[in-house]
């Protein structure tokens, strides 16, 4: 029994990681359905075999293998995964060898469950014999997603470039989708339309990610704008703005919020939902944030040696964070030049809002240092309503809806939490149908919107 304890334990250390991701077929989870195909086809551009995984098609599996204390989030990509490999099995038969893949599960360091999901899917994974042989791909935000180790030194800092450029391109596709989506002519064809539009940006990434020609992707970008402002009914008048946060994968996986979005369309909304981005550069600030305090702790107690570490580390991050804040306003300018896309949140003055109304502090961590300063922002660009989407009991969204309902009261904004788990909860479309009436109160009350 002991050593099996150990062969577990090594098992942690020694598959879970970096891994070199030449001549293996890459699994990347569906979150964001956008993000996570334009990203793979960015690492099929660098010649490596990533595929995007049907989700929700195992959630069977995923919540025999969990206990229900894990966030909802963990049962179903546990479920993703092991749903995978069972019809490769059934695929290739005899053929069939977990060592030719590398699921893709990162983590967050800090006081989040997401911190755990891999050493946990590693231990399910190796109750299964031969699954022990599949290797778990692990980034962290502890060093901002570096991407060393699992591609050639060489290409590192060009495929980084892209895969971020990817995310940015996403978020926009998916904007425009809740741009144009309340106010298509015929029900149905803005879903189409950027379904369709995802497939051209794959191939676009596929071709010209690797070369790092962004211009060749923002002219195929632009082309699609202009299709979908097509979409749009100018006699459909503006309908009340709804903001979104919450935890990153149930607020952007429509599976597991039961297409959240849709429903408040349903009703009148029209929605913004917290990008991707934003998460990304969160993680880079919080590494420059971290070694900067690290670099003064230092230096004042005369320790010059961890105190160049921390300013090799200021560099790092500071240099990283200057790229994406500058690539990502250079693709908002040349789209809202197009469209009236809302812009993406600086994490600079996120912070800033939390420090000036003496909200929550950076210090603590996870997504509420961007949800409760993103809910207040979204306040002072004048919508109509906000909405908290997270995994039922999730700790730093429930941290967000203590310090924010109040301050939502106060201001008089409509405000609804949304905690999700499997179930569909009676209640649900009541709660939103009488929201989004609130919503409307308040954009009539404001003089609506030109």
């Amino acid at each position: 029994m002991e050593s099996d304890k150990v062969i577990n334990f090594q098992s942690l250390k020694d598959s879970v990681g970096r891994f070199n991701l030449r001549e293996k077929t890459f699994l990347i989870p569906e979150m964001n359905r956008i993000g996570a195909h334009l990203l793979a086809a960015t690492f099929r551009g660098f010649g490596i075999h990533a595929k995007v995984m049907d989700t929700c098609k195992g959630l069977d599996l995923g919540q025999e293998y969990t206990s229900g204390k894990e966030c909802y989030p963990c049962q179903i990509t546990t479920g993703d995964i092991l749903y995978y490999m069972q019809k490769e099995r059934e695929r290739l038969g005899d053929d069939f060898n977990p060592e030719n893949y590398v699921y893709f599960m990162p983590e967050a360091d800090g006081p989040c469950r997401f911190g755990m999901y891999n050493k946990y899917q590693r231990i399910v994974l190796d109750s299964f014999g031969d699954l022990g042989r599949l290797k778990i791909g692990s980034l962290t935000t502890e060093d901002g997603y570096s991407l060393a180790g699992i591609i050639e030194k060489e290409r590192v800092r060009d495929l980084r470039k892209a895969a971020y450029f990817s995310v940015v391109v996403a978020d926009i596709l998916d904007r425009l989708l809740w741009k144009i989506r309340p106010y298509e002519k015929e029900p149905g064809m803005t879903d189409e339309f950027i379904e369709k539009s995802m497939h051209v940006m794959e191939d676009t990434f596929k071709t010209y990610g690797s070369d790092k020609q962004f211009e060749k992707i923002l002219d195929k970008l632009e082309d699609i704008i202009e299709e979908g402002k097509t979409i749009i009914d100018p006699g459909i008048p503006p309908k009340p703005r709804i903001g979104i946060v919450g935890e990153i994968y149930l607020r952007t996986h429509v599976h597991a919020n039961q297409d959240v979005i849709k429903v408040l369309e349903k009703y009148g909304a029209e929605v913004v939902n917290a990008s991707i981005s934003e998460w990304v550069n969160y993680t880079t600030y919080d590494g420059l944030r971290d070694a900067k305090i690290g670099f003064r702790l230092n230096l004042k107690q005369f320790r010059f040696g961890p105190a160049r570490e921390h300013l090799k580390k200021m560099l790092g991050f500071g240099v990283e964070l200057l790229y994406q804040q500058r690539r990502q306003k250079q693709v908002y300018k040349r789209v809202r030049s197009l469209i009236d896309l809302q812009e993406d949140h600086k994490v600079g003055h996120l912070e800033d809002i939390i420090k000036k109304e003496d909200l929550f502090s950076f210090d603590v961590g996870t997504e509420a240092c961007l949800s409760i300063p993103g809910i207040v922002q979204y306040a002072r660009d004048e919508f109509n309503g906000v909405v908290n989407v997270y995994p039922f009991t999730c700790m730093p969204s429930t941290i967000t809806s203590a310090i924010v309902k109040p301050l939502m009261n106060e201001l008089g904004i409509p405000y609804l939490d949304t905690p999700y788990d499997s179930s569909t909860q009676p209640g649900r479309e009541a709660s939103i149908r009488t929201f989004m009436y609130q919503a409307h109160q308040h954009f009539k009350r404001k003089g609506g919107r030109k």
